[in-house]
């Protein structure tokens, strides 16, 4: 079983300005930056996108598989546009890692 402390340092890693994907999306996001129609069209496909995978996710949540791993998706998409996406992103995030010490907690004293 991983640990909280193991499972914060892969994200803390996986998050690293320094990684070479990540300079090549911020070099592009630049790039974008300075025409105003591109970027207005970039962000309408980024709501398009990241919205409709959002919702798409929110209709596979009753069904058996990665429903809210797609919101979660969803939402990390619009998150890269959109404030408000990104503070939701993180407050399911909060979220998701208090359920997850509550529920292992349950287990270890079940047990």
């Amino acid at each position: 079983m991983v640990s909280q402390a193991e499972l914060n340092d892969d994200i803390a890693a996986g998050e690293s300005p320094d990684r070479p994907l990540r300079r090549s999306l911020r070099r592009l996001r630049t790039w974008i930056d300075t025409r105003p129609r591109l970027r207005s069209i970039y962000r309408l496909t980024v709501g398009i996108l990241g919205g409709g995978i959002a919702l798409l996710g929110l209709l596979l949540v009753p069904l058996p598989g990665p429903g809210w791993l797609v919101v979660f998706l969803g939402l990390a998409i619009l998150g890269t546009e959109f404030r408000w996406a990104k503070r939701a992103a993180n407050a399911l995030k909060r979220l998701l890692a208090r359920f997850w010490a509550w529920w292992n907690s349950r287990k270890t004293a079940r047990a």
